[in-house]
């Protein structure tokens, strides 16, 4: 059985992503790894409206650090020892299977099957889809449960 001491897992805020972390927070504990809690702030979505609102910029900054803040609190009440908060920006697919998988030396990266750009996934496919072709580490998928 593999061993993981370096866990990414990918969140958005979404209920599949809330899957993933629960995923990751038994990984980190069974193997006492570091879980990187990692969000990644898409400026695409942002570009037309940056140039008139630098708020709305702040605004996704914010929402991150409670999101993650929020799920630190809960994997440090599971028993998990050591996590860590990386907020990024740029394309998700991109930076979390290359950028911060390499970065932190990931063992593991753990995703949700789906998240919250539906659209982004129609026209040019999924993030967790990118992650299990362009990572150079395990890549654990992990499904909403079908009573969901």
């Amino acid at each position: 059985m593999a061993t993981y001491k370096n866990i990414i897992v990918a969140v958005d805020g979404s209920k599949e992503a809330e899957y993933a972390l629960k995923e990751a927070i038994n990984i980190a504990k069974r193997n006492e790894g570091t879980l990187f809690l990692t969000h990644i702030i898409d400026l695409r979505t942002f570009s037309t409206i940056n140039a008139y609102d630098q708020a709305i910029v702040k605004k996704a900054d914010h929402y991150a650090e409670e999101m993650l803040q929020r799920y630190k609190t809960d994997a440090l009440n599971a028993g998990v020892k050591d996590v860590q908060m990386i907020i990024e920006y740029g394309s998700p697919k991109g930076k979390i299977s290359k950028d911060v998988a390499q970065k932190y030396n990931a063992d593991l990266i753990v995703c949700g099957a789906t998240g919250l750009n539906a659209v982004e996934r129609f026209l040019i496919g999924s993030v967790s889809e990118h992650i299990v072709r362009y990572a150079k580490c395990d890549v654990l998928v992990v499904r909403t449960p079908k009573d969901e």
